[in-house]
């Protein structure tokens, strides 16, 4: 009978290094698999939570997962309305308009009695400045839910936006009457009165706001120009002054401080004002024309006629439609 082969310890040493630089190899692909799996497979439920916390973040990176985490649900999941719904903000925040409109529709077609989807969509229209759109969404919105005092107002921005300003006042008030403190509220039915002409009513709405909400350097602003409007220089150069304060990078700030110390003989601090506004804006004619009034008061004729040349020039060189400044009353 054949003796048993007997390893030597100098084999053994060879080979037992050997079997377990194998099974280390092993074990480490074992463990890269476990980390890159799930603990386990999420249930729909549970992938809906789970987009929503990412989309909820705000975080660069995580808003990246979302998109990523909704696609693959949205393929698992085709009928899920919340789903759509999750991956249509998370492609709105991560700014494909687009795509989001299209998930937040597609959401709609399966869910249209979702007041929150209405008005989701709604935003991103509204910042594809498809107002008339956005304001059939809010509408169904509070048709679901009234009480919502955020849908009135942004639904009163996109009828003030599509000139349907008498619509829009309804909503500021239908907001307002929901949550009397509701920040900008009273800003923005100023603003829609200041777009009828009616300025003391808008002034009423723009004080109350500084009142309630602080300084503002639009509200300030607004006012300002509203008290311009309507004839009171002075009052109206306390607010503009303090709006040039708080946003000196403000062309219409400049502007309309500038105007106003010209109409109250006020020509030296007019002639700093509009000379930041030209600063700020030089293609726009109309602080030229200003400054060319202020420069008469003070009699330096010479500068005055070079600043009407300049405006004639400016003014010439715009198209009819150029914007605010050939609509601005000069």
């Amino acid at each position: 009978m054949a003796s048993p082969v007997q390893r030597s310890p100098s084999s053994i040493r060879v080979v037992e290094p050997l079997l377990m630089r194998g099974v280390l190899i092993l074990a480490q692909a074992a463990l890269i698999a476990l980390a890159s799996a799930p603990a386990h497979s999420q249930t729909q439920a549970e992938t809906r939570q789970q987009l929503l916390q990412q989309v909820e973040s705000g975080q660069p990176g995580r808003l990246r997962d979302a998109v990523s985490l909704g696609e693959k649900a949205t393929a698992q999941w085709p009928q899920d309305a919340q789903i759509r719904h999750y991956l249509g903000l998370a492609y709105f925040k991560t700014g494909d308009l687009q795509r989001a409109k299209d998930q937040l529709a597609r959401a709609l077609d399966l869910n249209p009695k979702d007041s929150d989807t209405h008005f989701d969509l709604a935003l991103v229209l509204l910042s594809q400045q498809d107002n008339v759109a956005a304001a059939d969404q809010l509408e169904a919105a509070l048709k679901l839910a009234p009480s919502n005092p955020l849908a009135h107002v942004l639904l009163g921005r996109a009828y003030l936006n599509s000139n349907r300003s008498v619509q829009a006042i309804g909503e500021f008030k239908a907001a307002l009457r929901l949550d009397p403190s509701l920040r900008l509220g009273h800003y923005h039915l100023g603003f829609a009165y200041s777009s009828l002409g009616r300025n003391e009513e808008a002034i009423a709405e723009y004080k109350t706001e500084l009142q309630r909400s602080g300084e503002n350097p639009e509200v300030l602003y607004e006012l300002g120009r509203s008290l311009l409007e309507s004839g009171k220089h002075e009052e109206a150069i306390t607010y503009l002054q303090r709006a040039s304060e708080l946003a000196p990078q403000n062309f219409d700030v400049w502007y309309n401080l500038g105007k106003a110390q010209v109409l109250a003989e006020r020509v030296t601090p007019a002639e700093a004002s509009l000379r930041k506004a030209i600063a700020l804006k030089p293609g726009d004619p109309s602080p030229h024309y200003q400054l060319a009034r202020a420069l008469e008061k003070s009699g330096k004729t010479e500068e005055a006629r070079a600043e009407r040349a300049r405006f004639a020039e400016l003014k010439k060189a715009q198209p009819a439609t150029a914007g605010m400044a050939t609509a601005r009353d000069q």
